[in-house]
């Protein structure tokens, strides 16, 4: 499922003769930023990107988690990841997650491609709710948050693996 997000596009995340997001990937979480916030995954080399890729295609394959890669649309290069996770389409329920690497920052990519999968999400899927969260000292992502038309909750009870407070905001259909 490939989406047109205006100045971006997103896609599969990929690794093939074509096309291959792995040294970007290595790349992104071996920033100090990223791996600040995104504490769950580590990829250290191809081998792990090339199993992250794997994994996100078999999020897709059992509607757990739709993931895009946002993409640069002349050229094809990675700019981040997208996607809504802990998909309970029953429930119309998904929380939203986005990461942009350190040369695309501060350009709109994230709140430009999370509109973009929020549109998919609610239009194409059917969700009737969508959760955002972020640790409390993130303030790009309270940012993303407003621009795409999040309300805030407020502080989750349970903090983050860091230990920092989580932050959750929502969005309905």
């Amino acid at each position: 499922m490939e989406i047109n997000a205006g100045e971006y596009y997103l896609r599969q995340l990929r690794a093939d003769k074509a096309l291959d997001d792995r040294p970007a990937l290595v790349a992104a979480f071996a920033d100090p930023t990223h791996r600040k916030y995104v504490l769950n995954y580590r990829l250290r080399d191809l081998d792990e990107a090339t199993e992250y890729v794997a994994l996100r295609a078999a999020q897709w394959a059992g509607d757990e988690r739709c993931s895009w890669a946002v993409a640069e649309p002349t050229t094809g290069d990675l700019l981040g990841e997208v996607g809504l996770r802990d998909l309970d389409l029953d429930a119309g329920y998904a929380e939203a997650s986005v990461w942009v690497r350190a040369a695309s920052r501060g350009k709109g990519v994230a709140s430009t491609a999370l509109n973009a999968a929020l549109r998919f999400g609610f239009g194409g899927l059917g969700l009737r709710e969508v959760s955002y969260r972020y640790e409390e000292t993130n303030e790009v992502s309270a940012s993303v948050a407003r621009k795409c038309g999040f309300t805030l909750v407020g502080p989750e009870l349970d903090p983050a693996p860091t230990g920092e407070r989580l932050i959750r905001w929502r969005r309905t259909a």
